[in-house]
């Protein structure tokens, strides 16, 4: 009972990256990771294993211009080991030294996504990592015949680049081989735009929707479609796929209709690549990091837009961060149960527990409340603009990436406490503050009713 209360998942989680970001960080101060063979500053190599394996993709450094193939290499672990989760990578990793997986580590996996059974929960990360790296490696192989006929990137460092931009694009990371500008010079590139937008959609779905498409596809096959595979879908697939489309789709069109005229920006593009960057820019907020247009040129009323959808983030169990897809759309659709008068909280025609509600609250609440704190402590630490602190503390939080130029700014505080932020942003919150309930589920008494007034 001891070591069950110890080794609990959300525990595992925490402690397995922190491990991760340790090692990473001895790995990036050897002076084998630099290209001048010197040793990384400490904050330095701090932030960037953090950055890493938190997926975020913020950086205080450049990883072409500092790191050499080492250091990017072990860059390219982390992410992969971030991405992919401490729970899974450690399975796969027994599973391909062909450990047994025992009952403790089963349910680990379980608990890790959320499943009610036990069954089948080894082959599901078996498909996990095969689906990953075939998504991976569709992804460099698209990326190819762009970055390897660059001349100035060249064939063998182009399929580093691409094999690096690929992972890095799935898992939602944000980080690229290819300078301090992103992908701004691939800008109107439709190859490089579509194939990095398809990786972060698909990293960000969350794995659970990946095989409920798989098998509502399966059975509609099966009945020769006789019916829309919409209806056979569960309630979390639906939620999911709808949220997605609709931030995607709804973030493009307010992008487009704020920056049209903004000469730093949209103003002086033709039509065609105003709608794709426009599109790159509202799929680059669920969390991915990578740009096509310098942040810091957009206005500030589309900052604001941005750090919004930065806060929602991607979906559950997926590759991204932020409260999650379906955490909005469940206190969205709780707020609408009430003023409409309604008793239960109803999603496409199906009700919702009040528990999952409530633990939808606290997950906004919890992470609103560490992002007002934590950006209130990098603001006390080190002067800066309100919107550009905002917006890079919410999007570290988010492990989104994206920043209007301060984090080149940070001083040795501000860089801890944006590792702190990407940090709790990875593992959650609500993780961290279950993390040492050592308790098991208790009954408590019914205390007695009182009456409140609201509003």
């Amino acid at each position: 009972m001891k070591r069950r209360r110890l080794f609990t998942t959300t525990r595992i989680i925490l402690v397995g990256f922190l491990a991760g970001i340790a090692l990473g960080t001895g790995l990036l101060m050897l002076p084998i990771s630099s290209k001048t063979g010197e040793v990384t500053d400490f904050s330095d190599a701090l932030f960037m294993a953090t950055s890493s394996i938190c997926v975020t993709g913020l950086a205080t450094v450049s990883p072409a211009g500092h790191f050499s193939a080492f250091g990017q290499a072990v860059m390219l672990f982390l992410i992969q080991f971030g991405g992919l989760g401490v729970v899974t990578f450690t399975t796969a990793l027994l599973l391909l030294v062909g450990k047994r997986i025992t009952l403790t580590d089963r349910m680990l996996i379980q608990e890790a996504y959320n499943l009610d059974t036990l069954s089948g929960l080894v082959r599901l990360t078996l498909k996990i990592l095969k689906g990953t790296l075939l998504i991976e490696g569709l992804g460099a192989l698209l990326y190819l015949p762009v970055f390897c006929s660059d001349p100035e990137i060249g064939l063998g460092r182009g399929i580093w680049v691409s094999v690096f931009t690929a992972v890095s694009a799935f898992c939602n990371a944000g980080l690229d081989l290819l300078g301090d500008s992103s992908l701004i010079a691939y800008r109107g590139n439709l190859l490089v735009n579509f194939t990095t937008m398809a990786l972060i959609v698909i990293g960000g779905l969350g794995f659970p929707v990946w095989w409920e498409l798989l098998r509502v596809w399966r059975l509609e096959r099966k009945w020769n479609w006789k019916r829309s595979p919409w209806k056979s879908l569960n309630l979390h697939a639906k939620l999911v796929l709808f949220m997605t489309a609709l931030l995607i789709f709804g973030g493009a069109f307010l992008t487009f209709l704020l920056e049209y005229d903004n000469p730093d920006t949209l103003g002086g593009l033709p039509l065609g690549e105003k709608l794709l960057a426009s599109l790159f820019q509202s799929v680059t907020l669920r969390t991915a990091g990578f740009a096509t247009i310098p942040q810091e040129n957009f206005r500030h009323v589309t900052c604001l837009l941005f750090i919004l959808f930065m806060f929602i983030g991607g979906s559950p169990s997926s590759t991204a961060g932020g409260i999650k897809t379906v955490t909005a759309a469940l206190i969205a659709a709780s707020v609408v149960s009430i003023v409409r008068g309604k008793p239960d909280t109803e999603l496409f025609r199906r009700r919702v527990t009040d528990a999952v509600v409530r633990k939808a609250l606290a997950v906004m609440m919890v992470s609103l409340s560490a992002l007002f704190l934590l950006t209130f402590a990098v603001m006390y630490v080190q002067d800066g603009d309100y919107l550009d602190t905002m917006f890079e503390m919410t999007s570290a939080i988010a492990t989104v990436g994206l920043s209007r130029g301060m984090t080149g700014t940070l001083h040795v505080l501000g860089k801890l406490i944006v590792v702190l932020t990407m940090y709790l942003g990875r593992v959650g919150p609500i993780s961290l503050a279950l993390a040492f309930n050592v308790e098991a589920k208790k009954k408590h008494a019914l205390a007695a009713e009182g009456k409140v007034r609201v509003g």
